[in-house]
């Protein structure tokens, strides 16, 4: 998948989000949850832009996991809202499985990059004369 096209689906999923969390009733649980829920949402799609301005792989590396970890609370809160908003379950759940793939592309994307960089690492052990 083409870095535009995931970034375009982390700050879509983002913005659907909040768009659907303007249209749920104002109470307590649903004011704590749909902030969280609006902050982590958006929180993944900026720390997703900010991956590929990393300078090094290990950098790389770790900025996906920031995103990972936002995703996964995104799903939280989204389950959290669930259970607060029945009205808004369909809609909810498909916003869920839209960010378990992001989740899943994410997670892959953090486990090739972690054998590329332990690949890179082999290879310069096993050669030392190819330092000199």
């Amino acid at each position: 998948m083409e870095k535009k096209e995931l970034q375009k689906r982390c700050k879509t999923l983002a913005v659907k989000t909040a768009k659907l969390c303007i249209k749920l009733p104002f109470n307590a649980t649903n004011k704590v949850y749909v902030d969280r829920i609006i902050r982590s949402s958006a929180s993944s799609a900026a720390h997703h832009r900010s991956v590929y301005r990393a300078r090094s792989k290990a950098g790389f590396v770790n900025k996906l996991k920031i995103v990972e970890e936002e995703v996964d609370e995104t799903m939280l809160f989204y389950e959290m809202v669930t259970e607060f908003n029945s009205e808004a379950k369909k809609e909810l759940r498909e916003f869920f499985i839209e960010a378990n793939q992001l989740l899943s592309i994410i997670v892959a994307s953090i486990n090739t990059s972690n054998s590329n960089i332990i690949k890179g690492n082999v290879r310069k052990i096993r050669n030392p004369k190819s330092e000199i």
